[in-house]
C-alpha cells in the first residue's frame, strides 16, 4: 500500500550559495521542457554571470524552474553538472532518501500527474507565472514503501535501456540505409555528363490572375530538406500586396531565402495547384532528360548542395539569396533516364523502410509513458 506525504517531508531546499569570481569559469543548467532533464547550456566566465553570487547545484539534488515548472522543466542534477550555477529561478533541493529513493522521484516527476502537480503550484499573470515554492512544498504525493519504489525503478530501467538499445539500432540502420544510398547515387552519376539546370529543369514562373473572391493554398519550404507545407488558405483579396505562381506536382522548388539552409523540395500530388509567392523558385523538370526525384538526390548530395551555396552570394541568412538569374546556370549529372529510374526505385524501396523505421520509433518512444502510466497511476489508485 502507498502512503499520502507532503513534498516537504522528502525535499529540502538549498541554500548552497556561491561567490561568482569573474575571472572563473562556471558550468551553467538549463532545464528541458516535458521531464526532460537537465542539461549543461555552456560555460561561461564569471564576468558574465549578472549576479555577484548563484546557488552551487549539486549531483543528486532536484532543481526545477520556478518559471517552467507547469511545463515539465525540472530534473536530477546529474554527475556532469556538479558544482554548476544557477540563479534564484532554479531552486535547488535535497533528497531525502531515506524517505524517497532519487531514481523513483526522477521517474515519477516525468508523469502527467507531477507536472500537473506544478502548475497548480504556479501562480501569476500570464507572462509573470512562477511556481510558489511554499505551495509546492505543500502538495501531496503518493509514495509506496522503499522495497515497492526499488520494484519500480529496476522494471523502468530495464524497459529503459531496452528502448534505448533498440534506438540507437534503429538510428545505425538508418545511417547504413544512407550510406548505401549514396554509394548507389554515385554509380548512377558515375560518367554522366553535365548540364546545366536550365536545360534539365528550367525556371518556370506560373504566374496567377488573383480572383479576389477565390481562395488559395499557399506553402512554403521546411529547411534540411523537410519538405513542402502548406502555410495559409487565404482569398484572394488578402493577396493583392503580392504576386502568386502556381506549382505543379514535380516541380523542384527552392526558396530562394532559405535554400542555403536546405530548403529544397518536389511538390508532391497534394501540392498541385497550390501557390508560392516570388521567394519560391520553381522548376519544371524536363521528362526527356530527369526526374524530379534524382535531382532532388543530387541538391541532397555534398556536391549538390555546395553548387546551391556557391550560387547563393551573401554572408548573411538574409542576404545569403538564391537569384532567379543564378539558379539556371547550376550543372547537374544526367545519367540516362533508365539509371535514373533505377536509382529511383531504390530510393523508394529506402523510403517504405525509413517509414517503417519511424513508425516503430514513435511506439518505443510510446512506451515509457504508457508504463509510467500504468505504473503510477495504479499507486495513485491505491494510496
Amino acid at each position: 500500500m502507498s502512503q499520502t506525504i507532503t513534498i516537504e517531508r522528502f525535499l529540502t531546499k538549498s541554500e548552497a550559495w556561491v561567490p561568482v569570481a569573474p575571472d572563473g569559469q562556471y558550468k551553467q543548467i538549463t532545464a528541458r521542457l516535458w521531464g526532460k532533464g537537465l542539461t549543461l547550456r555552456g560555460e561561461v566566465p564569471g564576468a558574465a554571470i549578472a549576479a555577484p553570487r548563484q546557488f552551487c547545484a549539486k549531483a543528486g539534488q532536484f532543481l526545477i524552474s520556478r518559471i517552467d515548472a507547469r511545463h515539465g522543466a525540472f530534473g536530477i542534477v546529474p554527475a556532469e553538472l556538479d558544482g554548476a550555477l544557477v540563479s534564484n529561478d532554479f531552486p535547488c533541493f535535497d533528497i531525502d532518501a531515506s524517505t524517497v529513493l532519487p531514481h523513483y522521484f526522477e521517474w515519477y516527476s516525468r508523469t502527467p500527474q507531477f507536472v500537473d502537480l506544478c502548475r497548480r503550484a504556479s501562480e501569476g499573470s500570464t507572462n509573470r507565472v512562477r511556481m510558489k515554492e511554499e505551495k509546492f512544498l505543500k502538495m501531496a504525493v503518493p509514495l509506496p514503501s522503499l522495497e515497492e519504489q526499488l520494484r519500480i525503478v529496476k522494471r523502468l530501467d530495464m524497459v529503459a535501456a531496452l528502448v534505448a538499445e533498440r534506438r540507437r539500432a534503429i538510428e545505425a540502420a538508418e545511417r547504413e540505409t544512407q550510406a548505401l544510398l549514396l554509394k548507389a547515387f554515385q554509380r548512377a552519376i558515375d560518367g554522366a555528363p553535365l548540364r546545366p539546370m536550365s536545360e534539365v529543369a528550367p525556371l518556370v514562373r506560373r504566374q496567377v490572375a488573383i480572383e479576389a473572391n477565390r481562395e488559395y493554398t499557399e506553402i512554403g519550404v521546411r529547411s534540411f530538406y523537410n519538405g513542402i507545407f502548406h502555410r495559409r488558405t487565404m482569398s484572394g483579396s488578402e493577396f493583392s500586396w503580392q504576386d502568386l505562381f502556381k506549382i505543379r506536382e514535380g516541380d523542384l522548388v527552392f526558396s530562394n531565402l532559405m535554400a542555403w539552409e536546405k530548403a529544397i523540395a518536389v511538390a508532391a500530388p497534394h501540392d498541385d495547384g497550390t501557390v508560392g509567392n516570388h521567394r519560391m523558385l520553381t522548376c519544371e523538370v524536363n521528362p526527356d532528360l530527369a526526374t524530379p526525384s534524382f535531382l532532388m538526390a543530387y541538391f541532397r548530395t555534398f556536391e549538390g548542395f555546395s553548387s546551391v551555396v556557391g550560387h547563393s552570394p551573401g554572408t548573411i541568412a538574409r542576404n545569403k539569396t538564391l537569384s532567379s538569374k543564378k539558379l539556371p546556370t547550376i550543372q547537374v549529372p544526367v545519367p540516362p533516364l533508365e539509371t535514373q529510374r533505377w536509382f529511383d526505385h531504390i530510393e523508394s524501396k529506402t523510403r517504405e523502410a525509413r517509414a517503417i523505421r519511424v513508425s516503430t520509433a514513435q511506439d518505443i518512444d510510446a512506451l515509457i509513458p504508457a508504463m509510467l502510466h500504468e505504473l503510477f497511476n495504479a499507486k495513485a489508485a491505491a494510496a
